[in-house]
């Protein structure tokens, strides 16, 4: 069992350094679904699917839906479905990003998401993500991605001596403070320093590059922390851990019907867009998936009544610090597994006879599980899965990893329930 964890986790580890941005997140799933035999198909063509058969399309670069056939599929068309997200809170670059000041290069940044803003300061900063450049179909622009690597950028904080109440708490100005420096220059930058260092490293002019969608990410190295080594501390472990833990669970697990993985971008902003969990991508693929195993729409429909959805996203675990934060009769603390979340609201898709599956599911494989609820007198945030399920009315579950640090630029997990959660995932996928 140790070992296993230990594997989970370093796996992690390297999705989360690999996984850099949204589009990167989707290039290196594909890459592992390829890597386990699966399938590319186009968007644009007619498939023709095949029992035991793997696949998976892409959408927009930045949301990628996998699927997988069962050996023995008996023309039942219920949809066994994972979805989690590829995005989160960081700094966007951009456009026209460069300034100057007393030799300074600065970058010009607006927020993503809902990050915790001072966690970005004094920190080693890198940039990734896609560039468009020229082409000879103005209609399909060149697309390409690109991950700096380096850590190039850093915002650095000012002195207590020049802010002697930032104990206090500081309010950062987004426009003003968030400024990542690039660097220092007697002779001071060129005009289009950050377009040129762009066009560099793509190995193009700079006049070829167009327009481009990259963020700054916090370039620390994920570590093992606690006496015991029993936690991990890391970037981007929301949501690339529920990625990776419905990538495995898909791979790993298997039935003779049809086991779909969906991974939106864009849930940090709402969802609402063209490859978020709010647009109609999750039902069109449906759809051509029941085209392509020649079931008509009537057949599609009736398969929808018998399929359910699992929404893969972390959740807060229990704060020793913050105590009266927490729900009093409902925590998940850290490597006690993975957590359900519920909210009458439906903020998280709350559905109690959907619930009890995965409850039933964890009793007879014995996997560690915990349940959350927020306090009656606050909120803590949403999920994809509500959205997604007004789109595709399932019967829905919100699970995930309990967290502490969420939507800091470094968070916090227990190793185990990495394990916990990809446990249940691939039963969900096989039983």
């Amino acid at each position: 069992m140790e070992l296993r964890i230990k594997n989970r986790t370093e796996e992690l580890k390297d999705f989360i350094m690999k996984g850099t941005s949204p589009f990167h997140v989707t290039a290196e799933a594909a890459r592992k679904l390829k890597e386990g035999g699966y399938e590319e198909l186009n968007f644009h063509c007619p498939w023709q699917l095949e029992r035991g058969g793997r696949y998976y399309v892409m959408h927009r670069d930045s949301t990628l839906i996998a699927f997988s056939v069962g050996e023995d599929w008996d023309g039942q068309n219920d949809f066994r479905m994972a979805a989690a997200h590829t995005d989160f809170p960081n700094l966007r670059i951009k456009q026209n990003a460069e300034m100057q000041k007393e030799g300074y290069g600065l970058l010009n940044v607006e927020v993503y998401g809902g990050a915790i803003l001072n966690t970005w300061l004094d920190r080693p900063l890198s940039a990734a993500g896609r560039v468009a450049l020229k082409s000879d179909d103005v209609f399909r622009p060149q697309m390409r991605l690109i991950d700096l690597k380096d850590p190039m950028f850093i915002i650095p904080n000012l002195a207590i001596h020049l802010n002697r109440e930032v104990n206090k708490g500081t309010e950062l100005n987004k426009q003003k403070e968030l400024l990542p420096i690039a660097g220092v220059s007697g002779a001071g930058f060129s005009e289009h320093f950050f377009r040129e260092l762009l066009a560099e490293r793509l190995s193009v002019r700079p006049e070829e590059i167009l327009d481009y969608e990259i963020g700054l990410y916090n370039a620390d190295q994920p570590v093992y922390t606690g006496m015991n080594k029993e936690l991990f501390s890391a970037p981007r472990i929301d949501n690339l851990s529920s990625v990776l833990a419905i990538l495995n669970g898909l791979m790993e697990g298997g039935r003779d019907a049809v086991n779909v993985a969906a991974f939106f971008d864009h849930e940090e902003i709402g969802s609402r867009t063209k490859q978020g969990a709010g647009s109609m991508v999750l039902s069109m693929v449906l759809e051509k998936i029941s085209s392509g195993l020649n079931l008509d729409r009537t057949q599609f429909l009736q398969g929808l009544s018998e399929s359910m959805l699992l929404s893969v996203d972390v959740g807060h675990a229990f704060h020793p610090n913050y105590a009266e934060k927490m729900d009093p009769t409902n925590h998940s603390p850290l490597n006690g597994g993975f957590c359900i979340k519920e909210a009458s609201a439906q903020s998280y898709a709350t559905d109690c006879g959907a619930v009890a599956i995965i409850e039933q599911i964890c009793m007879q494989e014995g996997i560690a599980y915990t349940k959350f609820f927020n306090r009656s007198d606050g909120t803590s945030g949403s999920t994809l899965g509500s959205i997604a399920s007004s789109l595709v009315p399932v019967p829905t579950v919100d699970v995930g990893l309990p967290l502490l640090a969420m939507h800091s630029s470094r968070e916090l997990m227990g190793v185990k329930d990495l394990d916990a959660l990809t446990d249940m995932i691939r039963a969900y996928y096989t039983l």
